[in-house]
């Protein structure tokens, strides 16, 4: 069963998040709040495997949620997945930087966020390509941290391919395609690389592809 915290100050969205999901016979919603800050109390006490959060709300933002959560241990297997309209681009690399498994636009159609409330349960990134890669491309230069390479040298040859991969928004099994090599050995390679660099998941690695240098934007 998939546990599954909302937090969004607006009821009707929350409302219809709640319909879809309690159709489904493999996922719960746990709780639900309209504020980050109950938002955030509630995840510390159902401890959900899903928290769908809106990246804008009262008392506290949903990044700072985020960042929040992805910093208390006890909350180390609640993956966080950002709600977010088109017009709010800008904060969604600084939503994956605090911690974020990934992000949705609300104008998902509902067969698409049943299935990304169940990637992302499985730890994967929730990173669309297409969006994932207009964002970067717009807003990864405007970080300080650019560069800096920071555990670079501690990944293999096969590992740093790997990252390469995971930034273009790559499964695993795409991934051994990639590289010729079996399902089981890329998510390996995925996951030293997360060890390596200390990455909470799938989409710290790749903020950490780009802010590195190992990928630029525009040249996955």
């Amino acid at each position: 069963m998939i546990r599954v915290l909302l937090v969004d100050d607006q009821p009707l969205l929350r409302s219809g998040f709640r319909a879809l999901l309690d159709l489904e016979d493999d996922i719960e919603v746990v709780a639900e709040a309209g504020d980050g800050m109950a938002g955030l109390a509630l995840a510390r006490e159902h401890l959900p495997d899903i928290a769908l959060v809106d990246i804008q709300m009262p008392v506290l933002d949903g990044i700072e949620v985020t960042r929040r959560i992805a910093a208390d241990p006890a909350m180390s297997g609640v993956h966080v997945v950002i709600l977010t309209n088109y017009a709010l681009e800008e904060y969604v690399f600084d939503a994956l930087r605090a911690g974020a498994a990934g992000f949705l636009v609300k104008d998902i159609v509902p067969e698409d966020f049943l299935h990304a409330v169940r990637v992302a349960a499985r730890g994967d990134a929730l990173l669309a390509p297409s969006i994932t890669r207009r964002l970067i491309n717009r807003y990864v230069t405007l970080s300080p941290h650019i560069g800096t390479g920071a555990g670079l040298e501690e990944l293999t040859t096969r590992e740093r391919e790997a990252v390469i991969l995971v930034a273009q928004g790559l499964t695993n099994d795409q991934i051994a395609e990639r590289m010729v090599i079996s399902p089981l050995t890329a998510k390996t390679h995925v996951n030293r690389a997360m060890a390596k660099l200390r990455a909470r998941d799938r989409a710290q690695l790749v903020v950490f592809a780009y802010e590195s240098g190992l990928v630029t934007p525009g040249n996955t």
